[in-house]
């Protein structure tokens, strides 16, 4: 169900994905442009807000289809961020990009990007199959 108590369709798992596909471009495009400014004197390295706050802006709830599933409360499903770190390097000119952090950074984009659209792949061969039968 989402938030407005209406059931959520198979398809949202493609609205899912989309979502974070454009935060996780956001995200290469934000760690870019720290990497490009490393050495600009007075430059604070940013980040995107986590992926879990955008998608505690639209709360989903789970359906039940069976009176014996269980429910959860709100707070077994939370999954809030914990408190933002800091750069791991503040350099005398006052700039606080860590190449080493934003290439870890890069690499966990690559890692979820690779993620989603391998589900996606697979969710749409089992909607392609089902459709065909």
């Amino acid at each position: 169900m989402n938030h407005n108590g209406a059931v959520v369709g198979p398809l949202y798992l493609f609205e899912l994905a989309s979502s974070q596909a454009r935060w996780l471009e956001l995200r290469q495009s934000t760690i870019a442009t720290n990497v490009a400014n490393a050495n600009t004197p007075g430059f604070k390295a940013r980040d995107v807000e986590p992926f879990n706050k955008v998608l505690d802006a639209v709360p989903v709830r789970l359906a039940t289809t069976s009176p014996g599933h269980m429910q959860l409360s709100p707070a077994e499903t939370d999954t809030r961020a914990t408190a933002k770190k800091d750069s791991w390097d503040v350099v005398h000119s006052g700039n606080s990009v860590s190449l080493e952090q934003e290439m870890i950074k890069g690499s966990d984009v690559n890692r979820d990007y690779s993620m989603n659209s391998a589900i996606v792949r697979s969710f749409n061969r089992m909607v392609m199959t089902s459709a065909k039968t």
